[in-house]
């Protein structure tokens, strides 16, 4: 294996571990969300709110593409997030 390879190889090492950090810190912030969503739960009977709120998860759609900074769309932002709000209703 040429040097350049092995430079490559250990970049490429180098940047998948990074990777590893920030989904560990993505897990962290998931479950974070989940607690906070679950407390808003206990609280909306209290006030006769409706669970789903589907105004409320289009603000956040709206805040989402609003903090988007790329390189990812705002449409891939919602894709991602429509599938975390799903199951976050399912806890």
């Amino acid at each position: 294996m040429a040097e350049q390879d092995r430079d490559v190889e250990a970049r490429i090492a180098e940047l998948r571990g990074r990777i590893d950090e920030v989904d560990c810190e993505i897990v962290h912030l998931l479950n974070e969300r989940a607690e906070v969503a679950l407390a808003i739960r206990e609280l909306k009977p209290i006030v006769q709110r409706a669970l789903y709120d589907p105004k409320r998860e289009e603000e956040i759609f709206e805040h989402l593409a609003r903090c988007n900074e790329g390189p990812l769309f705002a449409e891939n932002l919602r894709e991602i997030y429509g599938a975390v709000l799903h199951v976050m209703k399912e806890l």
